[in-house]
């Protein structure tokens, strides 16, 4: 045997070891990376899932009120962080900038809509149209892209947002009433997502001008509410519950932030049906909200046009993965 050749194969068998290796605990950390943010996913979706919960236990306060302590403390949980996260004050100086202080102004005024419907869903004990808002939300996010910035849907997309159309009419025409609840909170929503496409802050940053746009607002609200002589000042569990809901609003939003850079959209997309199908199971199950006749049936057709939407969504994923490794593969 040639000792030069022999030093040579080894070398390279040496080399292609390490690289194998290197490659294996790339991938490990890979799907490592990608198991934390599955996980953070879930975890903030199941918080949403669970909100009314929550929120349930202080159904005493008015919704209108609890929204306004829902802006307060979580601007000033926000703040408090900023003292640790010098990011969080840099965000503030965005504000001197005329059209980023509009935007945000903008989509301040979306998310206090969206968090002002949603605290009156729970208020009243309609749970069931909370879970409706966020099911038809995506749906009616393709079709604001459509009306707006002139995307183009296919016909699976029509097919869901046919189904989810129909399913509201339904609710309309047999007598459950048009549910403008959800109906406020899903365009408050879309509207809000179409906006921040304009934003270039990460969430929490974002949310720290949102909140503090709306606070002065929010404060006045409650200064200049006719104090009611009938009524009991608030316990200190109350003020606790208050105040950690400041903190539920934040933390499933940090750890959104979280999966959104270590998971595909494919999965984001898929599980972001999984908030509404809790609020669904507390609203019908824990809280005994009625969910029959014209509820059942439109809920029916929504949650069809949410399937079409999912498996049409994969499909067309899967098609886009085939076609990059052909491509690959031909280079």
């Amino acid at each position: 045997m040639d000792p030069l050749n022999a030093t040579g194969r080894g070398t390279k068998g040496k080399e292609e070891n390490g690289l194998s290796e290197q490659q294996g605990e790339e991938c490990d950390l890979s799907t490592r990376h990608e198991r934390i943010g599955a996980m953070c996913a879930v975890g903030a979706h199941m918080m949403w899932g669970f909100f009314p919960l929550y929120w349930h236990l202080l159904d005493y306060v008015p919704s209108a009120t609890l929204t306004a302590y829902r802006v307060i403390w979580s601007f000033l949980l926000l703040m408090t962080l900023s003292i640790a996260m010098p990011r969080l004050r840099r965000a503030l100086l965005q504000l001197r900038e005329p059209r980023k202080l509009a935007i945000y102004a903008a989509t301040a005024t979306m998310i206090g809509i969206n968090w002002g419907a949603f605290m009156y869903a729970v208020g009243s004990g309609q749970v069931l149209q909370a879970s409706l808002g966020y099911y038809i939300n995506p749906l009616l996010n393709v079709l604001l892209g459509v009306v707006v910035l002139g995307e183009r849907l296919r016909p699976f997309q029509w097919i869901a947002v046919g189904f989810a159309a129909v399913g509201v009419a339904v609710m309309v025409m047999m007598g459950s009433g048009m549910p403008w609840i959800a109906l406020a909170m899903a365009s408050a929503f879309a509207i809000y997502g179409l906006l921040k496409k304009k934003a270039t802050l990460p969430p929490l940053e974002g949310l720290s001008i949102e909140t503090g746009l709306l606070f002065p607002a929010a404060l006045a609200f409650l200064l200049l509410q006719s104090p009611d002589p009938s009524a009991q000042p608030y316990s200190p569990v109350t003020w606790l519950l208050l105040i950690i809901g400041g903190a539920l609003t934040i933390a499933p939003l940090a750890l959104f932030a979280t999966a959104a850079k270590r998971v595909t959209l494919t999965t984001i997309g898929i599980l972001q049906y999984v908030g509404p199908t809790l609020q669904w199971f507390v609203g019908v199950v824990l809280l005994g909200e009625a969910f029959g006749g014209s509820k059942l049936i439109g809920f029916l057709f929504v949650w069809t046009g949410v399937t079409v939407f999912i498996v049409g969504g994969l499909q067309m994923q899967s098609r886009a993965t085939r076609q990059a490794r052909q491509v690959a593969l031909a280079e």
